[in-house]
């Protein structure tokens, strides 16, 4: 079920105030190494516990695998969703049943403009003239915005994904937003989350079984062909390989 911002809070029961960049690095410095082969929910309750509520998670909805992680060991806590305005149905569907289903909070975030008004501004279909642009507008500076409360966030990253994520560190340095980056999942293979998904029931994009192991914005990503990289329908022809996001 869903519950409110005071009601997570309260369940967590550990309130910080803000640090210092220069205090969250030296979190990362002593941390990163120490929690490097720790399980995911071992290194979600030091992040809780560091942290309090200024600790969220994000999640894409390609699967609500870090969310179930997450909510069995710290109930209510923030999921931050980034509705870009361009999702497809079947992944606002896995987001309203993150949010039905499971002890969190979920945060939906908009872009400042609305698609009408990105057009009118930028022209018509912004992702296909200025791809880069468009992930900026609608992805990295709401992330941006909405991590403005919070210490740390986490993300589902995983170094199995590809190769540019190979050195996802755990415990790491956002230094883009000034914050600290946890990675739980970093070390895990795609068999230890289908392993999980299969053990625990978890939610996941049906588009995932459609022929779309990675899910983006409906306009930018296409089915990939067995054998192909995971990735490969992700801004497919474009030479583009990340929304800037993880950069």
């Amino acid at each position: 079920m869903s519950v409110s911002t005071a009601a997570a809070r309260a369940n967590r029961g550990v309130d910080t105030d803000g640090r210092s960049p220069e205090e969250l690095r030296e979190i990362v410095s002593h941390w990163g190494a120490e929690l490097e082969l720790a399980p995911a929910e071992t290194i979600i309750e030091w992040a809780a516990a560091t942290f309090g509520e200024r600790f969220a998670i994000t999640s894409s909805m390609g699967d609500a695998v870090l969310a179930h992680l997450a909510s069995k060991v710290v109930p209510g806590i923030d999921v931050v969703f980034l509705d870009t305005g361009y999702h497809f149905i079947e992944t606002i569907g896995t987001r309203d049943a993150v949010e039905a289903t499971m002890p969190v909070n979920l945060l939906t975030i908009t872009p400042v403009q609305s698609v009408a008004e990105q057009d009118a501004e930028y022209g018509k279909d912004l992702y296909r003239t200025d791809p880069d642009l468009c992930c900026a507008l609608r992805k990295v500076k709401p992330l941006a915005d909405s991590l403005a409360s919070y210490d740390a966030w986490a993300t589902g990253l995983r170094r199995a994904e590809t190769k540019n994520r190979v050195i996802a560190p755990v415990i790491g340095w956002d230094a883009k937003r000034q914050k600290v980056k946890v990675s739980p999942m970093a070390r895990w293979s795609d068999e230890q989350v289908e392993r999980y998904i299969e053990d625990n029931g978890v939610l996941v994009n049906p588009l995932v079984y459609d022929g779309y192991p990675s899910i983006g914005c409906a306009p930018c990503t296409r089915r990939v062909a067995p054998g192909e990289d995971p990735r490969s329908g992700r801004w497919a022809g474009t030479g583009k390989t990340e929304c800037g996001i993880h950069a």
